[in-house]
């Protein structure tokens, strides 16, 4: 059974910086492609970032770009998002996602969340 927990919520002021931290159980977190996703109130959950399984590929949603950092260790099997220089619109629930392709078939995992409020 793969479990995915997120860590490193807090509150903040803007243009602070916040990391957040992945851990996957129940399989090698070499073998899965990471992502990490927010969910702000009364809104939909959206992309923020990934990073493919070596970590050499990772991709941002515009809104972060230059200021967060997706990173992985695999041998700790966890993932980080360092967040700086943070708005007061980056404010949601952050959750960390899991996917692994096995016999052409995709699972996906996803962690309980993690609350990131920033005040102005």
């Amino acid at each position: 059974q793969v479990t995915v927990i997120e860590s490193g919520g807090g509150m903040v002021q803007t243009g602070d910086s916040l990391r957040l931290s992945c851990q996957v159980s129940g399989g090698a977190l070499s073998s899965f492609a990471m992502g990490w996703f927010r969910q702000a109130p009364g809104k939909e959950r959206t992309f923020v970032g990934g990073i493919g399984r070596s970590g050499v590929t990772t991709a941002y949603a515009d809104s972060v770009k230059g200021r967060f950092t997706i990173s992985r260790d695999n041998a700790k099997n966890t993932v980080y998002l360092q967040m700086n220089s943070l708005k007061p619109e980056d404010t949601a629930v952050y959750y960390c996602y899991a996917e692994v392709v096995i016999m052409s078939r995709t699972y996906a995992y996803w962690g309980q969340g993690t609350q990131v409020t920033v005040s102005s």
